[in-house]
């Protein structure tokens, strides 16, 4: 493991980034979900792709990365696009999980490699709606502090900034990011997932003009027990 200091922006960081097969020339990086960090898609595909260099970093706010400030999207990608200029890295392809593919989107790599990507804008649940409901209501009434009894279980234990980053980011509609992606993508997703549906993939798929889409049975995670026919499918469907 290594640690990689930023500024950007007046902001510091203190990136954690780890490299496998360290002396390939071709890099491919790995960019994990909210509420994720690097180690569990190193677990899932540090044994495949031989003939690259990995890239397997954790994102302000995750794993060994901390973070104080309230970030968007767009900041994530000037960070991470930052942290690739500072290790000379020129990725052939970068991939990315949930929050992660959105990230790795706003890159704009030569070969793009979507895993359950979040990004469309899904039917909120009646519950969920009404949790929402209350605490705009108790925000517009300087009851602040009694809004984190609304909070999912996903993020109680965030930090304040965190949280506010976690609100930026988490109902983004990226569809005309898709749109107008216009290079090679190949795209796969877990059929049973119930944090991004099957049908977010397909419409992701639909969006971006030069792409593939393969789903597998397994939930939002379902790329840790198919990472070896995914890699065997990125090594194939790559330029």
């Amino acid at each position: 493991m290594a640690v990689k200091h930023l500024v950007i922006e007046g902001k510091s960081f203190e990136l954690s980034y780890e490299l496998i097969n360290p002396t390939k020339t071709k890099d491919i990086l790995f960019l994990h979900g909210w509420g994720s960090n690097k180690d569990v898609m190193k677990t899932a595909f540090s044994s495949y792709l031989k003939d690259f260099r990995h890239i397997y970093l954790d994102m302000p706010g995750f794993g060994k990365s901390q973070n104080i400030y309230i970030l968007t999207t767009n900041d994530y990608s000037k960070i991470v696009k930052e942290f690739l200029t500072s290790i000379n890295s020129d990725c052939i392809a970068v991939a990315g999980h949930s929050f992660g593919g959105k990230v790795a989107t706003l890159l704009n790599p030569k070969n793009l490699i979507l895993l359950s990507t979040a990004g469309i804008l899904e039917q909120k649940p009646l519950k969920v709606k009404i949790k929402i409901f209350f605490a705009k209501l108790l925000n517009k009434l300087g009851l602040k502090n009694f809004t984190k009894v609304f909070r999912s279980k996903d993020v109680d234990k965030m930090s304040e900034s965190m949280y506010a980053t976690f609100k930026n980011v988490v109902d983004e509609d990226f569809s005309s990011k898709f749109e107008a992606f216009s290079n090679n993508a190949l795209i796969f997703w877990g059929e049973e997932d119930k944090a991004t549906s099957l049908e977010s993939g397909k419409k992701i798929a639909s969006l971006i003009k030069k792409s593939s889409f393969t789903s597998y049975l397994g939930d939002h995670y379902f790329f840790l027990k198919h990472a070896q026919n995914i890699s065997k499918r990125v090594e194939d469907g790559i330029s």
